[in-house]
């Protein structure tokens, strides 16, 4: 899997995409070690630049998982494939948003295997979260707070976009998992 995240980012920075890998891969990161068999990685950039894409999905012989790219990814903005040696499913997230832009800019560098792979801050990968609410990703925010110092306005005032954008509550959850995880022992 770290082999496989070196060369996605070698070959994203070769090609001058932003990046930042997120989810599961971000948790390992940030939080605690589970099972996951994929990786999401946002990129910077809005699907007219799909072609650059699919130049560095063939460059790591990733395997597209649909018939038609195009199509599908202007519906979805989610690029999926696979790497058939590992079986591990790579998911290219497109976007341009001011959030996302943000985001881009607060990753950081983890450096494996001698080489700088751009994570999703830790509040980021909460925020992204957050937003998916599954238990799944719950107990991942959960952990994150558990290992990490996180800048809670920070967080707090995105959710708060978000929810009023979306909806649908987020601050209160995030508020209450905070409460949950400071008392723990």
């Amino acid at each position: 899997m770290s082999n496989l995240l070196v060369h996605l980012a070698k070959a994203l920075d070769e090609a001058g995409i932003p990046y930042m890998v997120i989810g599961g891969q971000a948790v390992l990161i940030y939080g605690e070690p589970r099972l996951t068999r994929d990786i999401d990685v946002t990129l910077g950039l809005t699907v007219d630049a799909l072609p650059r894409v699919m130049d560095v999905a063939r460059a790591l012989n990733l395997r597209v998982l649909v018939e038609d790219p195009e199509a599908f990814v202007r519906q979805t903005w989610v690029l999926p494939t696979l790497h058939p040696p590992t079986g591990l499913r790579v998911d290219f997230l497109f976007s341009w948003t001011p959030y996302e832009q943000q985001a881009l800019q607060r990753a950081r560098p983890v450096v494996i295997e001698g080489y700088p792979v751009r994570f999703a801050s830790p509040e980021d990968v909460i925020i992204h979260k957050m937003l998916a609410g599954r238990s799944r990703d719950l107990e991942d925010v959960r952990t994150i707070l558990r290992k990490q110092d996180v800048d809670v306005a920070y967080i707090r005032a995105w959710l708060q976009a978000f929810e009023a954008t979306l909806s649908q509550p987020l601050v209160a959850p995030f508020d209450q998992l905070l409460q949950e995880e400071s008392h723990d022992p």
